[in-house]
């Protein structure tokens, strides 16, 4: 991998860290926790029950799923920063540039990634 294409995937990584931390924040209505911020957004609403229940699932998810990017995403950012970026976590052979394109964050090969996610 060139120092232009790292360069750029850096870029990308930091903009992506950036724009989850922006959402993450807007979901979480600012400073306060996410399970305050869901009972301050619910507190008065005139939905069902059932309705409000499924909007907060909702947004719990939406939290939960940012909150895992935030973390791939700074993960990935270190090991720019350590010199490990690009080579597979589990079997240490170099990460296929193409990957990386579609995934800046990916952590692991295409082969590792597959066999991590049968079991």
């Amino acid at each position: 991998m060139t120092t232009l294409d790292t360069l750029s995937l850096e870029a990308a990584l930091t903009a992506k860290r950036s724009s989850l931390l922006t959402q993450l924040a807007t979901l979480r209505g600012g400073a306060p926790s996410r399970a305050q911020a869901s009972e301050d957004h619910f507190a008065h609403r005139e939905d069902s029950q059932a309705q409000t229940a499924t909007e907060r699932d909702l947004e719990f998810a939406l939290d939960d799923h940012e909150s895992t990017e935030l973390r791939r995403v700074t993960a990935a950012l270190q090991r720019l920063a350590n010199g490990t970026y690009g080579m597979c976590a589990d079997c240490g052979i170099s990460i296929a540039p193409a990957r990386l394109q579609a995934a800046p964050e990916a952590e692991r090969c295409i082969t590792c990634q597959e066999a991590l996610e049968r079991g």
